[in-house]
């Protein structure tokens, strides 16, 4: 064996050692979109879907297969601020599809569409805000 095959072995059975592959299997859409939100943000595919696995795992309702607990105010107010930062991640994207229609396709059904949901996406994001 050549010192070149010799390395790539060795990292190979490091990585053996310290990744577990895993296969799942989601619709071409699904797939599609995945990919191509990974390639516009720049983020590998294997990483993203590592912080969704790491995120799940370490979740209460994860560890405690059961609902989560919002006993206290505190606890249902966190959960509230939770569902609002995701909204508004939510009506960013949306925003960056809005801009990003051509000039002349701009008051047809996509762009208002866009607007439309942006909109209720405000309203909703007030809505949570004012909760006490």
């Amino acid at each position: 064996m050549s010192k070149g095959n010799t390395a790539l072995q060795v990292i190979k059975d490091c990585d053996n050692r310290r990744y577990k592959q895993v296969k799942i299997s989601v619709s071409k859409e699904i797939a599609s979109a995945f990919k191509d939100v990974c390639a516009g943000t720049n983020v590998s595919m294997a990483s993203k879907l590592s912080q969704f696995m790491s995120e799940y795992s370490n979740t209460a309702f994860a560890k405690q297969k059961h609902s989560p607990d919002y006993s206290t105010k505190r606890l249902r107010r966190a959960a509230i601020n939770k569902i609002i930062q995701e909204l508004e991640r939510i009506k960013d994207c949306e925003e960056q599809y809005r801009d990003k229609i051509p000039e002349n396709l701009q008051g047809g059904a996509f762009f208002d569409g866009a607007e439309e949901f942006i909109s209720y996406l405000d309203s909703a994001i007030e809505a949570l805000e004012t909760i006490d």
